[in-house]
């Protein structure tokens, strides 16, 4: 009577072994459906980025008629007349110059403001002062003045001090721009830093500068990356400053850009290549940091 008994709940434990196998099996499907689903609209989303560059790397390559054709004309010929003339060859003015002050406002302007946001950012999150939520607001109030309310007094400044058309007084400008956001972005990152690495370098005797540049900024590399890139991004493409404080000497390469646009003839052609032209170094500079962007990005995001 007992084997007899024993069997039916034998049998039900078959048939729920058996229910769970073929749930097992169909769980991978609707994951990898999904999955698929998840892939074809990141490449949607990705070609609808990209088309707009390729459209206009595809332009700058034709002549300024076949430019301006509507609808334009995909199979015309190819030609590096508008590269030759933005580059001077045609008697214009030269892009080195320009493209120099660019290079010299954003590289010093992003190391002054790693250089001072470092410090700060380790005050406001591994030691933190008083009321460090008061000063971080602080650094964010200062975002929300816009910036054209501030630059007349910021151009009679430079006209009295004599730094009117100085690529110094842009480096100036773009770290004083950056610096709350690096010094926002920089706090959520250093506060990833194990506080016991800091402990045992002061046990060793390690003084705050060691600590910064030996201790938390190894560490927290990927975020001090992300940073840097973004200051430079901001610097590189900031035009408003550059068209009202500089004029030839210190011309920044959006406001050498600008003078390809005239009010008669053609200029399409020539425009899409300046702009692929300045817009290299920033494509460049994120190609080569894109491995610290996204560990830099995700720091600190999953607890």
């Amino acid at each position: 009577m007992s084997a007899t008994a024993e069997a039916p709940p034998a049998a039900g434990a078959a048939r729920t072994t058996k229910a769970a196998r073929a749930e097992g099996a169909m769980a991978p499907k609707s994951i990898r459906r999904k999955n698929a689903a998840l892939g074809l609209l990141a490449w949607v989303l990705g070609i609808v980025f990209v088309l707009p560059m390729a459209w206009m790397v595809l332009t700058s390559f034709h002549s300024e008629s076949d430019a301006a054709t509507n609808p334009p004309s995909l199979g015309a010929p190819l030609t590096l007349d508008s590269y030759r003339e933005f580059f001077g060859a045609g008697g214009g003015a030269s892009p080195w110059p320009a493209l120099a002050n660019s290079l010299t406002a954003s590289v010093v302007s992003t190391l002054c403001v790693l250089i001072l946001a470092l410090p700060a950012a380790y005050a406001l999150s591994i030691r933190p002062v008083r009321k460090w939520s008061d000063v971080l607001f602080f650094f964010l109030s200062t975002k929300m003045l816009p910036i054209v309310a501030g630059l007349l007094p910021i151009y009679l400044f430079a006209k009295n001090t004599g730094l009117l058309d100085n690529v110094w007084l842009l480096v100036i400008l773009y770290t004083s721009m950056n610096l709350p956001i690096a010094v926002w972005m920089m706090q959520s990152f250093l506060a990833e830093v194990p506080p016991a690495l800091i402990e045992a370098a002061q046990i060793d005797g390690a003084k705050l500068p060691t600590v910064l540049t030996r201790v938390v900024a190894p560490v927290a590399a990927p975020g001090i990356a992300a940073t840097a890139l973004i200051c430079f991004i901001f610097s590189w493409n900031e035009m408003l400053f550059a068209r009202v404080l500089t004029g030839v000497v210190a011309q920044t390469a959006p406001v050498f850009l600008t003078g390809f646009i005239t009010s008669q003839g053609l200029f399409l052609a020539k425009v899409c290549a300046a702009s692929l032209v300045i817009s290299l170094p920033v494509l460049a500079a994120g190609f080569a940091a894109q491995d610290k962007l996204v560990q830099g990005l995700s720091l600190g995001a999953v607890k």
